[in-house]
């Protein structure tokens, strides 16, 4: 018969060979199906998800850090099992989810005028935004109700951020004129797509939407740059009254030859940008009442 002390160590010694069984079944299932163990931050296929190759596997690898360097590009696509696995990469304000949609031909056509039956009339303010005469513009809007349409400048655009964002955020309509306002009929084909692509890039960062009109400065539209227009999904406003009061003719001619030319429908160009524009912001005053007064309406062209 064994004695007690036979009976315990017997009693360790299988406890033990369990052990060691047990260890062997589990180094064998965390192989891969190739029979080789994969790495720390490695795909479903063994393949590490940063593209390099896998570090021996005798000692586990510390898992790899991100450089937070915002020009490194990554060196190869993710795998599946990466891709399946990471968050969606967030969206950047301001760019556009969906392409561009497609003009027609009489749509890609400058328009002049609005409906004629309609007393409406549609205020453009063009070649801000600026921080002198762009704030007073806006108060004297906002003092009478009513939303108006800015061609902006790229290049100005980019120097006050703060208010083309503001311009955005009392409902006026934010419209593309150019980065640095040139005559597009003397540009390559290339150059005017910068100027414009730039500038609705910018726009779209700023107010998170594409402008979907355009004005040609002096109104002098290419080919060229008819054809840009589309392709960015633009439509062409020209004008029916211009006052010329970018050549600072004088606030009462300014307002005297508004008053005189407009109609039910009428585009009515201005100036807040480009220059002392104090006379333009003085004939704002002047005659947006008497409009007012006259009935008309004001609309900023749907998109």
């Amino acid at each position: 018969m064994l004695s007690d002390r036979q009976i315990t160590s017997r009693r360790l010694l299988l406890v033990a060979a369990g052990m060691s069984l047990l260890g062997v079944a589990g180094c064998r299932g965390s192989q891969g199906v190739n029979g080789g163990v994969a790495a720390p931050g490695a795909g479903a296929e063994g393949v590490p998800t940063d593209g390099h190759a896998a570090e021996p596997a005798s000692a586990p690898a510390a898992p790899a850090i991100p450089s937070a360097s915002p020009s490194a590009a990554p060196s190869g696509p993710p795998s599946p099992s990466a891709a399946a696995s990471a968050p969606p990469a967030p969206v950047a304000s301001g760019t556009p989810v969906a392409a561009p949609r497609k003009l027609t031909a009489a749509e890609s056509k400058p328009v002049y005028e609005l409906d004629a039956e309609r007393k409406v009339v549609a205020l453009t303010i063009d070649d801000g935004p600026d921080p002198r005469h762009t704030p007073t513009v806006l108060a004297l809007l906002e003092q009478h109700g009513i939303r108006a349409t800015f061609f902006l400048i790229g290049e100005n655009a980019v120097e006050h951020p703060d208010l083309v964002r503001e311009i955005a955020a009392r409902g006026h309509h934010i419209a593309n004129h150019t980065w640095t306002h040139p005559d597009l009929r003397s540009l390559s084909d290339a150059k005017v797509r910068d100027e414009l692509e730039r500038t609705s890039e910018l726009l779209n960062k700023l107010t998170g939407k594409p402008p979907t009109w355009f004005r040609a400065p002096g109104g002098d539209w290419s080919n060229a740059s008819l054809k840009v227009i589309a392709d960015l999904g633009m439509r062409n406003m020209a004008w029916s009254v211009d006052p010329r009061d970018w050549a600072r003719p004088g606030t009462s001619v300014i307002t005297d030859r508004i008053l005189k030319d407009v109609r039910p429908g009428s585009i009515v160009l201005n100036h807040d940008g480009g220059g002392d524009r104090s006379q333009t912001v003085a004939a704002l005053k002047a005659y947006l009442p008497v409009l007012v007064d006259s009935g008309y309406k004001f609309t900023a062209p749907p998109g």
